[in-house]
């Protein structure tokens, strides 16, 4: 089934540029000129990704993405003009799975696309027929990566595809300290600049959703100096 990508850009040329382009490699596409309708355009639409400029008339990207995150755990790749550190910490803090700073190459956003489609895809897209297990239990968190849910005792959370697969390498090497470097390459198949401190940003989302008190954690703890390590007392 070829998969649904929502344009959300107040640029016409742009959006019909890159309707042209993802056309090319299989990929259906619908566009908004801006984030008004955002919430019915996810429920008539149905897309498996969203790729949102952060410059937009009305309600900026940052806003629209808030709206988001509010009714859908929908995959975002978050394109800005300005090209800033702090554009892409709040839209990772917000729950962007991606970004990338305008002018880009649209074959990098395609590489892109992919590469945040497979993270967020289901084991069952992944590897059909196989047979695995699905189930991960670590630290009173339960993992289900058929549904890509997580449970904190009886309450599942919602997290972004980064903070899922994040969360999912943690527990599945428990007790174990893994560098920022190899938890990001881990999760997100594809090594990342050695001063990409984006990790600390989903690591400090993940807190705020599976830790009673974030500010003194007791299952995603920092190891000083190293990286991360996931502690399950079991």
């Amino acid at each position: 089934m070829d998969k649904r990508v929502l344009i959300v850009d107040d640029d016409q040329k742009l959006r019909a540029l890159l309707t042209e382009y993802l056309t090319e490699f299989g990929f259906q596409t619908a566009t908004l000129p801006d984030g008004r309708r955002i919430l019915s355009a996810i429920k008539t639409e149905n897309p498996h990704i969203i790729i949102l400029d952060i410059m937009l008339p009305h309600k900026d990207g940052f806003e629209i993405l808030r709206e988001i995150r509010t009714a859908s755990t929908v995959p975002v790749i978050m394109l800005t003009a300005r090209g800033e550190d702090a554009d892409r910490i709040v839209g990772l803090e917000l729950g962007a799975d991606d970004y990338l700073p305008k002018p880009f190459n649209p074959r990098e956003l395609l590489a892109r696309i992919r590469a945040v489609l497979r993270r967020s895809a289901t084991p069952f897209e992944d590897n059909a027929g196989l047979d695995e297990n699905y189930r991960v239990e670590a630290g009173g968190l339960i993992l289900d990566k058929a549904k890509r849910s997580v449970k904190v005792g009886r309450d599942e959370v919602e997290l972004s595809s980064t903070e899922y697969e994040i969360l999912k390498v943690l527990m599945e090497h428990p007790n174990r300290t893994l560098s920022r470097d190899q938890l990001m390459s881990m999760a997100k198949g594809r090594d990342f600049m050695a001063f990409d401190r984006s990790i600390d940003v989903h690591i400090s989302k993940l807190r705020a959703k599976v830790e009673s008190n974030p500010r003194s954690p007791e299952r995603i703890k920092t190891v000083w100096g190293t990286g991360y390590i996931f502690v399950d007392t079991k």
